[in-house]
């Protein structure tokens, strides 16, 4: 078993993904956003690649209960009802409702990894649930791929943070890190410098500095409320739903 982190799915081969459990990063702000969405009641999220696609698709499914969500330069594409923003996700308008998505990064992480066993997306704000999953998959001797939107295909402070809080939420950050790749340990090092302080690395990213420049200061604290949604996404046959919970 092992654990691999890449900082942005730009270089990934589908040999990389076919038949591993892959755990999708976009903390700021793609998976905040869909489990937030989730938990408020929405049916079901359909990523897309582009803003054509998004518009295409709900035309084609030509239904009063999609909605469509997405951001370009942070900001919420013309014409759609919602953006990027966690805190759009409220029960009142989500609930029951399929959301089509698109947007810079996130988005294409997800899309990115079609062909794996599994793929769970990951945020703070729903840490718990994606380390037991993680966890799980390790024990059943699992080579675990953690993959990190980034930012415009380079690498993101925010997202390598929350890998790394993912990699020593499952084993610690003080175990043998010989069964992780150079990636995942430079990540646990980011745990060690910002310790569990969620809100300092996501505000100090490219990202984050953005998303606040932009009036959006209150999506980077949603995003790092650790737990604030213990819901566990996944992205299967292109809609990204809940994993139903054992009875």
């Amino acid at each position: 078993m092992s654990i691999d982190v890449v900082f942005t799915p730009a270089s990934l081969s589908p040999g990389e993904v076919q038949g591993r459990p892959v755990f999708v990063i976009d903390i700021l702000r793609a998976t905040t956003v869909m489990c937030a969405a989730l938990s408020h009641g929405a049916k079901a999220i359909i990523p897309v690649a582009s803003t054509e696609e998004a518009l295409r698709l709900a035309q084609t499914i030509g239904s009063t209960d999609v909605l469509l969500a997405g951001e370009k330069n942070c900001v919420r594409i013309p014409g759609f009802q919602l953006g990027n923003s966690p805190l759009e996700m409220t029960e009142s308008v989500v609930r029951g409702k399929t959301i089509i998505v698109t947007t810079s990064n996130g988005t294409k992480a997800l899309l990115a990894c079609q062909g794996a066993s599994s793929v769970y997306l990951t945020a703070a704000v729903n840490l718990s649930a994606a380390a037991d999953k993680a966890r799980e998959s390790l024990e059943a001797d699992r080579h675990l791929l953690v993959v990190c939107a980034g930012r415009e295909s380079t690498f993101s402070l925010d997202d390598a943070y929350c890998a790394g809080r993912l990699i020593a939420a499952v084993q610690g950050d003080t175990k043998p890190r010989r069964r992780l790749n150079d990636a995942a340990i430079a990540c646990l090092d980011l745990v060690r410098r910002y310790r569990h302080n969620w809100e300092r690395p996501l505000a100090y990213s490219r990202a984050g500095r953005e998303l606040i420049r932009l009036g959006f200061r209150n999506d980077v604290r949603e995003a790092a409320r650790l737990d604030a949604y213990p819901v566990l996404p996944h992205f299967h046959e292109r809609r990204v739903t809940l994993v139903p919970v054992p009875v």
